[in-house]
């Protein structure tokens, strides 16, 4: 119990009392002759009527009055130098008195003692309130926050009462959050202008020492208003710069993109460093697929420019079975809201789904440079759902079970960068297809969805290498949680939305197999 209910509890039994409790509350407010005719009829009435029940009231009364001091001693002198000598009534009342004072005082030290514990526990909880503490939100780099850091109590009861106003955000309740405070209450109209009204009124007090979020609180999904200082939002900082190491890894993406165009090579890795020159058959492939990766990584830089997101350098992580899993680019600033994070999340799947699927239909519809081109089995295109389903289209009655197929080598480079884009966006973690879920649905949500795809992912694993190693991927660099943004109630606008779907589909239609047979005739002679 903190002291202001303690304060409200005893006030609420002393108002029970007769008026002398009120008196010796304000004891400089009231009159002597107001108090002697008061403290007469309370004798009277002590004396003639409840005299149990009152004794219970004068022991609670002395017990609750040790800060504002005795004043019997001061009653009885004024009594005699008014009166002379007190009533015979009054001398037996004093002396019942007496004897029941020598019982109170243990009871008074006792409700001291608790007096001061209360008072301790409440400065306690005060402090809790006053200086709040702890570490930085999700997806930031935590910081040792020091005195300097913390958010003092003069400046939360200013956000409460001037900043957060009755036509914004109206706070109920507030307490310490992740090295900040949390404002909860009722948000007024919609989200993202009483965010810009909130965020005005900060900058006008306090300029840029404290950063607003608004967001949903997982507990109940009501809307929450967090204010951190900045200072516990550093950018996070790696001991080795970050252009080399993204240098370094694009040299192992390079090598791993030539690898995987020289089939040569790729049934003796060994054999690699005696036979360099091979890898020169490998670079048309691998210019197609980094040029799909390119295109990638360019539809993020650009809308992230347009929309003021910064990134950092891309990291493009290698991979021996398809050349590169694509590229993990973080973001360094906070977002403003989910529609952004929306655009910048689909424009590079988008941008190189696009592409792909231009180059894999040129790979079907032009004929191969050397008349031969790569020969693959029909049941190859079994692996994809949309590449099966093209090629059933375009190549009709030539594609049936068994049977090899002569193909322009566009078709599986094209394929490898589209499979690289539908990696990207499976709904997990901080992949593409993770942002745009957050985005699109919300975090809790998001992290829904992030399970499921971990498990079907792992399911996968036993029959497919490919997703193993995505999966550790996944658990070791982008696993998440998505950092928090400015404002994340209000949903994305419908076309937006529409396009992250759009992208979700197609990299489900990319890694799903095509179940269908492609001869027609075997399954019609079977019955």
């Amino acid at each position: 119990m903190n002291l202001a209910a303690s304060f409200r509890g005893n006030f609420g039994v002393l108002s029970q009392c007769s008026s002398c409790c009120d008196l010796r509350f304000q004891p400089l407010l009231s009159s002597s002759s107001f108090a002697k005719s008061q403290r007469c009829r309370l004798r009277n009435l002590k004396f003639s009527r409840v005299p149990r029940f009152f004794r219970k009231r004068e022991m609670f009364c002395r017990v609750t009055e040790t800060e504002t001091g005795p004043d019997s001693n001061n009653d009885e002198e004024e009594d005699k130098h008014e009166n002379g000598e007190k009533p015979a009534t009054t001398d037996s009342v004093e002396e019942k008195d007496s004897q029941i004072d020598l019982q109170p005082i243990n009871v008074q030290q006792i409700n001291n003692n608790d007096a001061e514990t209360t008072a301790q526990g409440a400065v306690q909880e005060d402090d809790a309130i006053e200086v709040t503490s702890g570490s930085p939100l999700p997806g930031v780099k935590p910081q040792q926050l020091d005195e300097s850091m913390r958010i003092p109590k003069e400046t939360i009861d200013i956000l409460k009462d001037q900043v957060f106003a009755f036509d914004t955000f109206f706070v109920t309740s507030q307490e310490p959050y992740e090295g900040g405070v949390l404002f909860k209450g009722n948000l007024r109209g919609q989200a993202a202008r009483s965010y810009e009204k909130i965020s005005t009124r900060m900058q006008n007090k306090f300029g840029d020492e404290y950063k607003l979020f608004l967001l949903i609180n997982p507990e109940d999904d009501k809307p929450v208003a967090v204010v951190v200082p900045k200072t516990t939002l550093q950018p996070e900082t790696t001991a080795v710069p970050e252009w080399l190491a993204a240098g370094a890894f694009g040299l192992v993406t390079v090598f791993t993109l030539l690898l995987r165009n020289v089939p040569a090579l790729q049934s003796n890795l060994l054999s690699t460093f005696d036979n360099l020159n091979l890898l020169s058959n490998g670079l048309p492939g691998a210019f197609v697929t980094a040029l799909l990766l390119g295109v990638h990584e360019l539809g993020h830089i650009l809308v992230a420019k347009s929309t003021g997101v910064k990134l950092g350098v891309p990291f493009f992580v290698p991979s021996w079975q398809i050349g590169s899993f694509g590229a993990i680019t973080r973001i360094k600033n906070i977002v403003p809201n989910r529609e952004d994070l929306l655009k910048v999340a689909a424009a590079g799947p988008l941008a190189g789904f696009s592409l792909g699927f231009v180059l894999f239909l040129l790979g079907f519809i032009l004929p191969p440079s050397d008349g031969i081109g790569v020969v693959v089995d029909a049941s190859v295109f079994h692996e994809s759902f949309l590449a099966g389903g093209v090629a059933k289209l375009l190549l009709g009655d030539v594609l049936k079970e068994g049977t090899p197929i002569s193909v322009n080598p566009l078709v599986i480079w094209a394929w490898a960068g589209l499979l690289i884009n539908a990696i990207n966006s499976i709904p997990a973690g901080e992949l593409d297809g993770g942002r745009i879920s957050f985005a699109i649905w919300g975090r809790k949500a998001s992290a829904r969805f992030t399970s499921v795809s971990i498990g079907l992912l792992g399911l996968s694993s036993l029959f497919n290498d490919v997703a193993f190693y995505w999966v550790v991927l996944i658990f070791i660099l982008q696993r998440g949680p998505i950092a928090p943004l400015s404002e994340e109630i209000t949903d994305p606008d419908n076309k937006y939305v529409a396009l992250g779907v759009l992208v979700l589909i197609l990299g489900l239609l990319v890694c799903l197999p095509y179940p269908f047979p492609f001869n027609y005739d075997s399954i019609n002679t079977d019955f």
